[in-house]
């Protein structure tokens, strides 16, 4: 099994880094292979939300479409046989719209998706992490869920 990062979802860009280096931190204690796509195209991710929410669509759809895909084509460049996703660990995503959009992926790159639902996972995933003293996220990433999150503290 090998890692992979791509997450140009996640805002605002400190929330990025410390994710990114909890996940080095996880390979470091772990010996966990990643592959890293350092990148964060801020603007193109932005404008392509915006426009996908201006048609009615969801915006989480968007970002599990757009990650989702970007995995879909490295592993098939790679040469491994499937892709999977930690999305489904959490028990606040939707797993059948990721377990959709991943299929959907596969079959534009042609590449099997493993669908696995993680949740059963969730709480140990907690308590490992704890363990480790990794640095857990407060929220899923876009600039829209931190809003949700700490604005909701402030009007409430």
């Amino acid at each position: 099994m090998v890692g992979f990062w791509y997450n140009p979802n996640i805002q605002p860009f400190e929330e990025y880094r410390r994710r990114l280096h909890a996940l080095q931190r996880y390979q470091f204690l772990t010996g966990a292979e990643v592959i890293y796509r350092d990148e964060y195209p801020l603007e193109e991710f932005i404008a392509g939300m915006v426009r996908w929410t201006d048609e009615g669509r969801p915006r989480c759809e968007y970002c599990y479409k757009e990650r989702m895909e970007r995995t879909a084509k490295e592993a098939k460049e790679m040469g491994f046989d499937a892709f999977s996703t930690t999305l489904t660990l959490s028990k606040y995503q939707p797993v059948s719209l990721i377990k959709k959009i991943g299929e959907k992926a596969g079959k534009k790159y042609g590449i099997e998706y493993l669908h696995r639902d993680f949740r059963v996972g969730w709480k140990e995933s907690i308590k490992i992490s704890k363990e480790l003293d990794l640095y857990r996220q407060p929220y899923c990433g876009c600039i829209f869920s931190e809003r949700d999150r700490y604005y909701r503290k402030l009007v409430d």
